[in-house]
């Protein structure tokens, strides 16, 4: 049986840009290899300023390496047209929420995930899009919430809508940047149940979940990649990379970490 082909593959990729101010090129990246297979949930952390954002700009077609080679759902980045490639991604963060204003309902939302838009086109949605929308509306707990007008919901109800909404198009990769920033504990909660049902109903589906906190990590995480000013310090099974060890190497201070009932739990040990 032939190996399926790598969802993401990165290969010595380093980014770098034009330090005005120094009078010299800053490296933003540097020489990253990382392999990402179809079913594989992936957690990308590190420190602020370690290069998460633009590993996942790379990684989301956004933006392309200064050097290397990286391949995105089986599409080498600088052959491929990049707009036609970030419509077979899928993609949550807290600022896309910004955009659905007025008076779009939850399910509307949803819905825009059909068309890869921000307005609602409805003349472009069939029986079949309506019903997904649903359908992972219940998935995620957010049936009742279909007819509500988006700004009245939660944060937390409206990432569940948000991850709902990028679910639609059935992506091959779905990055997660930052999503469960500014939620409470049930919130969070919620939402990291949603995303760990992923594995079982989109099967084939591989995720990325970037976050400062390995709390912030669904239980569903299988791999990790560590980075520090740029450079990944581990990529590999998550049992053999979310350590105190590499952990304290990644955030630069004495890390503890334990897991409790499948999900991690971490605190900075005093340094001295």
């Amino acid at each position: 049986m032939l190996a399926m082909s790598p969802t993401l593959s990165l290969t010595a990729v380093s980014l770098w840009r034009w330090d005005a101010e120094r009078g010299r090129e800053r490296h933003l990246l540097r020489d990253v290899d990382w392999t990402v297979r179809p079913g594989e949930h992936w957690a990308l952390l590190g420190a602020n300023g370690a290069g998460k954002t633009t590993l996942m700009n790379i990684a989301g077609a956004v933006a392309h390496p200064s050097d290397g080679t990286v391949d995105v759902l089986g599409q080498r980045l600088g052959r491929v047209d990049l707009r036609e490639l970030r419509e077979r991604i899928g993609l949550v963060e807290a600022r896309t929420g910004r955009a659905f204003r007025g008076r779009m309902t939850a399910a509307d939302v949803v819905l825009t995930g059909a068309t890869g838009s921000i307005a609602l086109q409805r003349h472009r949605l069939d029986s079949d899009d309506c019903a997904r929308a649903a359908a992972l509306l219940a998935r995620f707990g957010c049936a009742a919430l279909a007819d509500r007008p988006y700004d009245a919901c939660s944060q937390g109800e409206r990432q569940r809508v948000l991850l709902a909404r990028a679910l639609m198009r059935r992506p091959s990769l779905l990055l997660l940047d930052e999503p469960a920033t500014g939620l409470d504990l049930p919130g969070r909660e919620a939402l990291l149940a949603a995303v760990a049902t992923i594995a079982e109903q989109e099967p084939e589906t591989a995720t990325v979940t970037v976050t400062h906190h390995v709390e912030e990590l669904p239980s569903s995480t299988t791999h990790a990649l560590l980075l520090r000013d740029g450079v990944a310090i581990a990529a590999g099974p998550a049992h053999e990379t979310i350590r105190g060890d590499l952990l304290s190497a990644c955030f630069g201070t004495p890390v503890r970490v334990d897991r409790v009932g499948g999900r991690w739990l971490a605190r900075a040990e005093a340094a001295w």
